[in-house]
């Protein structure tokens, strides 16, 4: 998928000590044009983060160490944060509530289902999308 502009590619990490996550993600977004990146621990998340203009990250709910959080802490100090989901076998309501209220974009259960990630990752990107230029915007304004 590319951006409105035509030039962006939308840009999704997978945060999840489970090969088996990133192996099915990569099968649901190998048929668009989205670039996915692996990581199996915050550390490297922080790394390629750091490296690459990120838009989306999905992150299982249990990360070794950590917790999906602790990714949301990580990334509340970037410039243009990306939009997080939350990945679970127990995508349950105390989950939902719990990951939106705290600042994530959605959550998604486990086993993914392709039509729920690629909606998900579609709608992430869009809030993503639309913050980096509002908050480009207000910065252009302020100079």
């Amino acid at each position: 998928m590319q951006s409105t502009k035509g030039a962006e590619v939308l840009k999704v990490l997978s945060i999840s000590p489970t090969a088996e996550d990133h192996v099915s993600l990569q099968y649901i977004v190998g048929r668009s044009t989205w670039t996915l990146f692996t990581a199996d621990r915050l550390h490297t998340a922080v790394t390629i983060l750091r490296e690459n203009d990120i838009s989306v990250i999905i992150c299982e709910r249990h990360l070794l160490p950590g917790q999906w959080n602790d990714v949301l802490d990580a990334i509340n100090d970037l410039p243009n944060p990306p939009s997080l989901i939350v990945a679970s076998r127990l995508a349950d309501d105390r989950l939902w509530a719990e990951a939106l209220n705290l600042g994530a974009w959605d959550v998604l259960a486990k086993p993914f289902d392709s039509t729920n990630v690629l909606r998900s990752v579609k709608s992430a990107w869009q809030h993503w999308y639309d913050q980096t230029r509002k908050c480009n915007r207000v910065m252009k304004a302020a100079s």
